[in-house]
Order: C-alpha cells, then structure tokens, then sequence
C-alpha cells in the first residue's frame, strides 16, 4: 500500500506529464498485447481476450480525455496495464 501511496502522489502532483506519458505506454502495451493474442488465433477466446485489452485502454483514455479525478485515472492507468500485462505474458506463454 506504501508504493501505491508513493505512485499516487507522484502521479497527482505532475498529473498532465505522467498523463501524456501513461498514454504512449498503455497503448504501445496494448497493442503489443493484441498483436500476441491474434498470432495465436481469432477463436471466441482470442476476442473476448482482444475485448478485455481494448476495455482496458480504453477505460484509461476516456478518463484523462473526460478530466476525470486523478484517483480514477490513476486507478485505471493500473487496471489497463495489468490487464495488458497478463493477457501479453499468458498468450505468451500459449505460443512458445
């Protein structure tokens, strides 16, 4: 909970810099994530994976677009790039 603490209030303080930032990584990782998970097929799993990921990011971007709080936007910045995270490191896993 300290290191969330600690990220938080970073986060908040240079709020429209880590924003822009945050924005390059999550879709950089998303697509990565997406590219993984159609190399491994275009079934009913690989979609609903493909759903998750594209949720994910965009969840975060409609916060920092709509000026949503920045515990919101925080909070998605971290959902979007676990969930691109562990769909990436799982399809991953699937392919090799």
């Amino acid at each position: 909970m300290r290191l969330y603490n600690t990220l938080y209030k970073d986060f908040e303080d240079l709020f429209v810099g880590y924003s822009a930032v945050a924005i390059i990584l999550t879709t950089c990782l998303g697509a990565a994530a997406v590219m993984v998970i159609l190399m491994n097929g275009h079934d009913l799993i690989q979609m609903l994976q493909l759903f998750l990921v594209l949720v994910g990011a965009m969840a975060y971007l409609v916060s920092v677009l709509s000026q949503m709080k920045a515990k919101f936007v925080f909070n998605s910045l971290i959902l979007s790039l676990l969930l691109s995270v562990l769909l990436l490191v799982i399809n991953i896993g699937m392919r090799y």
